[in-house]
């Protein structure tokens, strides 16, 4: 016969040892530490870049299909060979491109805020969710779309020998396709 008494403190001590071990999430949430950002959903990273008009990527589909951006072809003009009038144009592409990518920018923190107060402030209904969420996601594609047109403007403006050469220089490989726009 087992006594009791006799297993309880080595059991209440196992116990004890064990439960936190059981109540801990194995795996932490790869979110874990975002809760402190300002907007939940933007790196502080990503609100900088908005704010500075920056590309964040948004123009791959472009940039990697071989249409050149702004920027780029005018770090690259004297390798690229640009003449006097590409420099001009590229340059304006670029300015305007800017332009856009700042007031987008600017409606993409300001609808990404609004999206987080309602979730903040324990007030988000569904409607009030989709229509916000709706806003913020027009942004995101207005600003998309400004750096996409900017690229293909640009392709517009060199020439096939202009565009080959900006891919190499930029190190992309095309995997031997043949790009013709």
């Amino acid at each position: 016969m087992i006594r009791i008494g006799a297993l309880t403190g080595p059991l209440l001590g196992l116990a004890v040892a064990v439960a936190p071990l059981a109540a801990q999430d194995p795996t932490p949430s790869p979110y874990a530490g975002q809760e402190k950002r300002t907007i939940k959903a933007l790196s502080p990273e990503d609100i900088k870049s908005l704010e500075g008009g920056e590309g964040m990527g948004l123009a791959k589909a472009a940039e990697l299909n071989g249409y050149p951006g702004p920027k780029h072809v005018l770090e690259l003009a004297d390798q690229l060979g640009l003449d006097p009038g590409q420099r001009t144009a590229v340059t304006a592409i670029r300015d305007t491109m800017h332009a856009k990518a700042l007031e987008f920018g600017g409606r993409v923190l300001a609808a990404e805020r609004a999206l987080e107060a309602a979730f903040a402030g324990g007030s988000a209904t569904a409607s009030e969710v989709e229509s916000l969420t709706r806003a913020a996601a027009r942004a995101w594609g207005e600003l998309r779309v400004a750096h996409l047109q900017a690229h293909v403007s640009v392709a517009a403006l060199l020439t096939p020998e202009q565009r080959h050469q900006y891919v190499m220089l930029r190190g992309y490989d095309h995997g031997g396709g043949d790009h013709k726009h």
